[in-house]
């Protein structure tokens, strides 16, 4: 999409996924981050089929398909989420599960039987391959969003565990990485469940001067802040509740909200956190079915970047329920100047 105009977006190229498959194999587009010398990286869920692991995609400035990333592959599962340090020579990769498995929807009995990741992948950044792997056990199931510092000198960094509802901290040390548990969300026994209800954590974003770390439960529905100025003990700030399936629902503008707060994104100045509620349109529909027909939100919170704390704006809330192709699931935030997702300093 050419943007440079904001308000009137313009579709620019299409890449097709025969194109796709047919130079790399590869299928399920996640993660898109830009190098320094312009090349774009991304990350796929898949392979030709939708089977596990996927691998990473690299394309030139001007949109074209360069081939895959890595060199090698060995000791890869799944893939999902990824960031890189150059100055360590290293690239951090999460797990999901293949294509042909989330797109079934969610099943205990596919976590079982080990259809869903738990490692992170610590990568030579040079020669593009596994160096190290850590497995994060039962404490770890389904790392998903992957957050280095944004300080380039510094190893640390966070990843989300959605099932098991943890966050885990990673640093190196003494040459070797390490992941460490520093935050755990109890499951919940809610009415009409099968089994205590997680928090599922699927998305959080690192305040720019890395002093604040933000994170949402999508089935609980409450969005946290975390001190994490001591990274390796993070201190509860700040929580919202936003929805959810356990009963704790939340009114905007008159309108009761439907799911829970998912995908976020932070102001440059840490000021103002956005927030969406659509994860994955299978688990949307098994989750919170009404979204189909009722479309999801945008949402902004304050945030106090002195003492720590978050307040729902209530005069801010786009509706994406009445849009001209019928309710639409939105999902992935970003700003035309940088953000704190996206934004990588070498």
């Amino acid at each position: 999409m050419d943007t440079e105009d904001p308000r009137q977006p313009k579709l620019h190229k299409v890449i097709e996924p025969e194109v796709v498959k047919a130079k790399t194999g590869l299928s399920a587009p996640h993660t898109v981050h830009c190098l320094a010398d312009g090349t774009v990286l991304i990350s796929m869920l898949g392979d030709s089929n939708g089977d596990a692991p996927g691998g990473f995609m690299m394309m030139d400035s001007e949109f074209n398909i360069l081939g895959r990333w890595e060199n090698d592959s060995t000791g890869m599962n799944f893939n999902y989420d990824y960031w890189y340090q150059p100055r360590h020579n290293v690239m951090i990769s999460s797990e999901w599960g293949a294509p042909n498995t989330v797109s079934q929807g969610f099943k205990l009995e596919d976590v079982k039987a080990g259809k869903y990741g738990r490692h992170l992948h610590f990568w030579n950044w040079q020669e593009r391959k596994i160096e190290q792997s850590i497995d994060l056990g039962e404490n770890g199931l389904i790392p998903l969003e992957v957050r280095f510092h944004h300080n380039p000198d510094s190893t640390h960094g966070f990843v989300g565990a959605a099932l098991s509802s943890t966050i885990w901290h990673w640093q190196k040390q003494d040459g070797k990485w390490t992941a460490d548990n520093v935050v755990g969300v109890e499951p919940i026994e809610t009415e009409g469940w099968p089994f205590a209800v997680p928090g599922l954590i699927t998305d959080l974003v690192l305040s720019l001067d890395d002093r604040f770390l933000y994170f949402s439960n999508w089935l609980h529905g409450d969005l946290r802040q975390y001190d994490v100025s001591d990274p390796a003990n993070p201190k509860l700030t700040g929580q919202v509740w936003l929805g959810g399936v356990i009963g704790k629902t939340a009114t905007v503008k008159g309108q009761k909200l439907g799911g829970g707060p998912q995908m976020l994104q932070l102001s440059l100045d840490g000021k103002r956190l956005y927030v969406t509620n659509s994860l994955y349109s299978p688990w949307d529909n098994q989750f919170y079915p009404a979204m189909a027909k009722e479309g999801s939100y945008l949402l902004q919170l304050d945030c106090n970047t002195e003492s720590g704390g978050l307040s729902l704006n209530e005069d801010f809330m786009i509706d994406f329920g009445n849009e001209p192709g019928g309710a639409a699931r939105a999902h992935e935030i970003r700003f035309p100047g940088g953000d704190c997702t996206s934004d990588i300093w070498v």
